[in-house]
Order: C-alpha cells, then structure tokens, then sequence
C-alpha cells in the first residue's frame, strides 16, 4: 500500500515538475473590426478596419509582449533611410487596450506554441536586439505587425522563412494572413489555441475554414 501511495505522489510530482518547465511563445491576436450598423455612434472605427488588428509575441515566462508598431507618420512605402517603426513590448491588458476599447470587449484569440530550451534562448535574444535596434521600416506595402511576427516565427524554425523581407511582407499582408496559417499549425500539432469573441456591437474579422 505505501509503494503505491510512494508511485502515485512520484507521478504527480514529476508531472507538476514537467509542467513547470514547459515553456511557451504566446502569439496574439486582436481581431480588425468596425462599428456595427446599430452602434456607430458608441464605436470608434480602426485603422485598417476588419483587415486590421494587431498581433504580438510574448512567452510563459513573461508578462510582456512584443509587438511592432508605427512610430512617426505612415509610409506608404518602406524607406530604409527614415525607419518609422519599432518594437516595443506592453503587459496583457496594455496590448489589448491598443484601439482604446476595454479588453473585455476584444474578440481575440491565443496560439501556445511549445519551444525547446534553444528556441526559447533565441527568441530572448531577438527580443533584446529588435528592442534595441529595429530592423526595417513600418509601411503599408512593407513590414507590419503579421509581417514581423512571422518574422520571428520562422526565425526559430516554427513557421517556413521567406527570402526576403518584401515577399514576408506581402504573403502575411494582414493579421488573418498569420492567423490561418497558425491555426492549421495548431490543429497539427495540438497547440492549445484560446477564443474569446467579443462584444456584438462591433463586426469583427472572420477566420477561412482550416
């Protein structure tokens, strides 16, 4: 009797240990929306509406995520010269507080996707240096927030890099872009992925079918 109460309480600690050392990139998504018909004078329109949002990276062992935001006026077009972007890491509800609504009325969704101890190490020292030092512009036509989250992503071998940042840029045009290609990611490989739907007096940006 005491052996098997000694190989129970040994499974569950190790089980515990287990999970403690499980470590996670947490990839956010905030949903592009517009006002509903009923509700246009309560709701802000956002930039890019339903093909806008947001999307940033953070990790399990953080309370911050990174994410790539303008910084200075909008360029059309990416210029090298006079970069108006950067990284820039906020809490949970600083990120999601990105269009000014409550948080509590965002449709979101979370991608945990497990790491290795390596990946984990290269994504800390990606962080650090992007936050140092941005890497390219924020422009329409060029580099933003998808973009540069699949950046990242593939820089750790998660996702297929592209030759280029132009070609990242123009496959993950938009949030949905990076979205779909995560969500068959996680159905794959039985990623936790976590909804939460948002208030119904916005229209929010809809997910194709995996």
């Amino acid at each position: 009797m005491l052996k098997t109460i000694a190989i129970v309480v040994f499974c569950l600690l190790s089980h515990l240990a287990l999970a403690q050392d499980s470590t996670y990139l947490e990839v956010h998504f905030l949903y592009g929306s517009r006002p509903h018909q009923n509700y246009k004078t309560v709701e802000e329109k956002w930039f890019g509406s339903i093909l806008g949002g947001h999307v940033g990276i953070g990790a399990n062992y953080s309370n911050q995520i990174l994410n790539f935001v303008r910084n200075g006026s909008f360029h059309w077009f990416p210029n090298k010269q006079k970069p108006h972007g950067n990284y820039t890491q906020h809490t949970e509800e600083a990120f999601y507080d990105h269009y000014k609504t409550s948080s509590d009325s965002i449709r979101k969704a979370i991608v945990y996707i497990p790491i290795t101890p390596k990946q984990k190490q290269q994504f800390d020292s990606i962080s650090a240096g992007y936050l140092t030092r941005t890497p390219y512009d924020y422009a329409l036509t060029g580099m933003r927030c998808a973009a540069a989250t699949y950046e990242i992503l593939a820089q750790l071998n998660i996702v297929p890099a592209y030759s280029s940042d132009s070609k990242t840029a123009r496959k993950i045009l938009y949030p949905r872009k990076l979205r779909t290609r995560l969500f068959k990611l996680a159905q794959a490989n039985n990623w936790r992925v976590e909804h939460e739907p948002g208030t119904k007096q916005r229209i929010w940006d809809k997910d194709r079918p995996l």
